[in-house]
């Protein structure tokens, strides 16, 4: 994808999400065809809502995680974007409803890292992710489907656009997770202190640390490595669930930490 069609692709996404409307197909010619190209609009994407007083980039979610998801985008792997510090809310926060187009959330995994994973020594695996991490927490991933038909984008159309990411709120920092068999780990969502959903550690791609690692890999292959002090939205243990309503939303991941949002 030539630079400027990479630039115009990105002016476009980044202009619906400033200006509040509803994100429409891209014209054909600004289509990225490939996740590289994705990537590269992505980025461009981040500078211009940096340069627009997003703040800075702080963290990672990692989507398409689940079988379904995958079969529905037909790709057989994960996608990524980034998350700005404006849109990072720590242990609970109320939010206003109004504030987006059809608000999801998700009961996630989240990792803060100690040290940056530059690839140096080879590919990540599960157990040399491990080494790389500080903290785990619970967490709700914010999803916003703020397009006109999500369904005729494509997923490097979708990988541009940060993968629906729209906040997240982080749960207590636990140090105390190596003892944790993180497969077993039950995550549960709960919505105004009633159980609605649960799942496990290995939902999220057989092993959270298995999606640090496919991270930590492909960022180190596009020249952009994660760094020290960097959290990384593992993925959701639980389906996402779309909110049209004030409600207390909380999760809990057994052994970790919980989170908590309300939505007005």
């Amino acid at each position: 994808m030539e630079d400027n069609l990479i630039d115009m692709a990105a002016e476009f996404l980044a202009q619906s999400r400033l200006e509040g409307g509803v994100t429409s197909s891209l014209p054909k010619d600004l289509v990225p065809k490939t996740e590289l190209d994705g990537y590269a609009v992505q980025a461009v994407v981040h500078r211009i809502l940096q340069n627009a007083g997003y703040g800075q980039l702080v963290g990672h979610k990692i989507g398409c995680t689940t079988d379904i998801m995958q079969r529905f985008l037909n790709i057989d792997h994960p996608c990524a974007g980034q998350i700005f510090n404006s849109t990072v809310f720590f242990r609970s926060v109320e939010l206003p409803l109004s504030g987006f187009h059809r608000i999801g959330v998700e009961c996630e995994i989240a990792a803060r890292l100690k040290t940056d994973m530059l690839g140096t020594f080879g590919p990540y695996t599960i157990e040399s992710s491990k080494d790389c991490v500080d903290t785990l927490m619970g967490a709700i991933e914010l999803v916003d489907d703020r397009y006109e038909n999500y369904s005729k984008l494509n997923a490097p159309t979708l990988i541009a656009d940060d993968f629906f990411n729209a906040g997240v709120v982080l749960g207590a920092e636990n140090k105390n997770w190596r003892s944790l068999d993180l497969k077993k780990v039950i995550g549960t969502l709960f919505l105004n202190k009633k159980e609605h959903s649960k799942g496990f550690g290995a939902d999220i791609l057989g092993d959270p640390m298995a999606a640090l690692a496919w991270l930590a890999n492909h960022r180190a292959g596009i020249g952009r490595p994660l760094k020290s002090g960097e959290f990384v939205m593992l993925g959701s243990v639980t389906q996402t669930l779309f909110i049209d309503e004030p409600i207390l939303i909380e999760v809990n991941l057994e052994g970790l930490s919980a989170a908590a949002l309300q939505l007005k």
